[in-house]
């Protein structure tokens, strides 16, 4: 939703209709075209979108501030001209609030799934590394377009142009300020490139997070838990009629949606309270297990949705230190909760993962009841003898589950080849030496 919603909007500015019909649209030919090409299209077409964004945000730059309406940025930066200095201040008492919407934005962006697909499908360690700097690298360059365009549309005298007043920011369409400046301070083919940019930007992350969360859907729930036997067939069946609700969904989610900043910044709001805790503790904490992570999931849901969310209109259970009403009545949070949330989540995972370990291990709970398969190793399952295991330098004994004894065999039959005592009875010519 987060990513139809965007070219939707730029879509209804510049073509001058309805919104909601050019999200639907925006949404049609993003599910479409993954839906009949699956990966090809999305590999073939992130390549040509890459070109398009580059190419058409910072084309529109400079035909933008050389608008007649257009004050030196400059200036508007520092000094009060159109409206306040575009480069703003920030409230010591907002000085929290900003750390922890920074981390979040930061941090919340590393575990997204776009980045993740892209480095594992990898050739090599190598290249995925050589790609990440190069992706950090361009993501900066990629940002300056949007930063000076937001810096044009603060330094407009928009009662000089066909927008007319009052200016963006009284109309509270600031979050549209890029479709607005393509369309009222660039020429008409330049605007045309602007949107070939918005588009090519929302498209190359839309069709990936369809086909991502629609293959993780066949493969680790529909396959793994409900059908293991499906076939191949099958299992592009169901990729390809969750492509299509998936895409529906987000569709009528982005209808709902009243702003496009809200949309990404709960997105990374989510990723990093609940996805980036478990992030680096698969990575970096030896010990943790599926225990210790679903309860530092839960507790970290919880503490989210207990502080509010003034996009959603949703009241705060708990009121931290320093909160306080808008003008719709929603209370701010100024403590940072969310990195609270954050933290507890990650903490949770630790001490749950070796609180079970440490049950599990000591005898205190019988191997029964680690129902998740988590603590006790699977290897038990197989009567693998521990002998044959220790020349293992990832296997540790004291994880290992006690193996059953086979109390079926005998010392002596154990080290009997009857085999052998078969062939000798059985000999003729044994027989017959043992006769004479």
């Amino acid at each position: 939703s987060a990513l139809f919603f965007p070219t939707g909007a730029t879509i209804s500015v510049i073509i001058d209709i309805n919104v909601n019909i050019s999200v639907i649209i925006s949404a049609l030919i993003a599910t479409m075209y993954t839906l009949v090409g699956g990966l090809y299209s999305v590999a073939y077409t992130d390549v040509v979108q890459l070109f398009c964004i580059f190419l058409g945000l910072w084309i529109s730059v400079p035909f933008a501030m050389s608008h007649p309406a257009v004050t030196d940025i400059g200036l508007t930066a520092v000094h009060q001209v159109h409206q306040a200095p575009w480069l703003g201040s920030v409230n010591s008492l907002d000085i929290y609030t900003w750390l922890d919407n920074f981390l979040l934005l930061t941090l919340g962006g590393i575990p997204w799934q776009a980045y993740f697909q892209r480095v594992l499908s990898s050739s090599s360690a190598t290249y995925a590394q050589v790609l990440s700097f190069l992706a950090a690298f361009g993501c900066l360059v990629m940002a300056l377009p949007a930063v000076l365009i937001g810096a044009i549309g603060a330094s407009t005298a928009w009662n000089e142009t066909e927008y007319g007043v009052p200016d963006p920011m009284t109309k509270k369409e600031a979050d549209m300020i890029l479709p607005i400046v393509l369309q009222y301070l660039c020429p008409v083919y330049i605007s045309f490139f602007g949107l070939g940019a918005v588009s090519a930007a929302v498209m190359s992350s839309a069709d990936s997070s369809i086909l991502s969360a629609s293959s993780m859907f066949a493969r680790n729930i529909y396959q793994l838990s409900f059908r293991q036997n499906a076939s191949d067939r099958e299992i592009v069946w169901v990729m390809r009629i969750t492509v299509f609700l998936f895409g529906a969904s987000a569709t009528a989610m982005a209808l709902l949606a009243s702003s496009v900043y809200g949309l990404w910044y709960l997105s990374s709001d989510l990723v990093y309270i609940i996805i980036f805790p478990q992030l680096l503790c698969v990575l970096f904490i030896k010990g943790t297990n599926t225990y210790g992570a679903i309860a530092g999931y839960l507790f970290g849901l919880v503490l989210r949705i207990t502080g509010g969310e003034p996009y959603l209109y949703l009241q705060p259970l708990i009121y931290y230190p320093g909160c306080y009403p808008d003008e719709n009545n929603i209370y701010i949070q100024r403590f940072p909760f969310k990195t609270l949330a954050m933290l507890t989540s990650f903490f949770t995972n630790i001490i749950v993962s070796y609180l079970a370990k440490y049950l599990f291990e000591s005898g205190t709970l019988p191997p029964k009841l680690d129902f998740l398969d988590a603590v006790v190793a699977r290897y038990s399952r197989e009567h693998m003898d521990k002998a044959t295991l220790v020349k293992s330098d990832n296997i540790v004994l004291n994880e290992l589950a006690p193996v059953n004894p086979r109390h079926s065999l005998t010392l002596s039959s154990t080290f009997t080849n009857k085999e052998a005592f078969n062939y000798v009875d059985s000999s003729p010519e044994l027989s017959n030496t043992e006769d004479n």
